[in-house]
């Protein structure tokens, strides 16, 4: 771990990463990809420790309120986040001036916060995105080694709903060959309904890979999965877009099931509904 004073915290679209790198140490993380400039090794996290002033600043100069992402590129509840409160402060800040945020994480850390992203969404709104890929818990302690199982995951999304904070699961990525299949894709959609999740994000049933990324999913298939890079290799060959031949099929009944039961699961809606700033609440501040 080591500490840098970023330039500026928040993108042109309200996001922001505290950290660079992350330690769950997700097989297939696209975050590895060589083309995001790491110049560091991926586990040694680089901390924006100034990220809490450029918040202020950026958020005091702002002239109408808006939702502020986090956890699109790293995980903002590491394990570093535990002793460092990076997250936390950064909360603190969006409480204070009213604005709306939006959380991506696999990590039930988030729980410790809960105190603020309730009182988040009481003055105007919080969205807790989480990431599910595996109902099979022993898969997933392979593919996603270093943090809270798809169980506990889901346990934090039932907490969520009782305490009136909506959600929104990412069910991405489904490798081919691994967890591509309808066993697992109705496990994930059935805790979703347990969970009462206001939406589904899933662009597809498959994975991307790019240089880096790749590299490092094959080393741990050939690891857990003797013989399975080569058959990657020999189906998909260096592409960038790895679809499962079920693709078609599971995202019908992913799609009906979302419609059965009152989902979001066009990506377009569920996007736009993070991005809403609460159209109440906006008004009310012009007064």
């Amino acid at each position: 771990m080591h500490f840098v004073n970023a330039k500026k915290i928040l993108s042109a679209h309200n996001g922001m990463n505290l950290y660079r790198g992350c330690t769950h140490g997700c097989i297939y993380c696209d975050s590895r990809s060589k083309c995001y400039g790491f110049a560091h090794d991926f586990e040694d996290i680089e901390v924006k420790q100034n990220a809490p002033e450029l918040l202020e600043l950026a958020l005091r100069s702002k002239r109408r309120k808006c939702m502020i992402g986090t956890g699109a590129m790293c995980d903002p509840y590491m394990h570093c986040e535990e002793t460092l409160g990076l997250t936390r402060r950064c909360l603190e800040i969006i409480d204070q001036y009213e604005y709306g945020v939006t959380i991506q994480t696999k990590s039930d850390r988030i729980l410790r916060d809960l105190d603020l992203l309730k009182s988040i969404h009481h003055k105007a709104k919080c969205v807790v995105q989480m990431t599910l890929t595996t109902y099979d818990e022993d898969l997933c302690r392979i593919l996603e080694p270093n943090v809270c199982t798809t169980k506990q995951r889901v346990e934090a999304l039932k907490i969520f709903q009782e305490n009136g904070i909506p959600t929104v699961v990412w069910l991405s990525p489904i490798l081919p060959f691994l967890n591509d299949t309808m066993e697992n894709i109705q496990g994930i959609l059935d805790y979703c309904i347990q969970a009462g999740v206001h939406g589904i994000i899933c662009f597809d049933m498959g994975v991307t890979l790019r240089e880096g990324d790749r590299e490092y999913f094959y080393a741990a298939l050939e690891k857990y999965f003797p013989g399975m890079w080569q058959k990657y290799h020999r189906k998909y060959g260096y592409a960038y877009e790895l679809s499962s031949d079920n693709s078609e099929e599971l995202m019908r009944y992913f799609h009906a099931t979302c419609d059965k039961n009152g989902i979001l699961h066009r990506v377009d809606d569920c996007f736009q509904y993070l991005h809403e700033y609460p159209e109440k609440y906006e008004q009310m501040t012009l007064f």
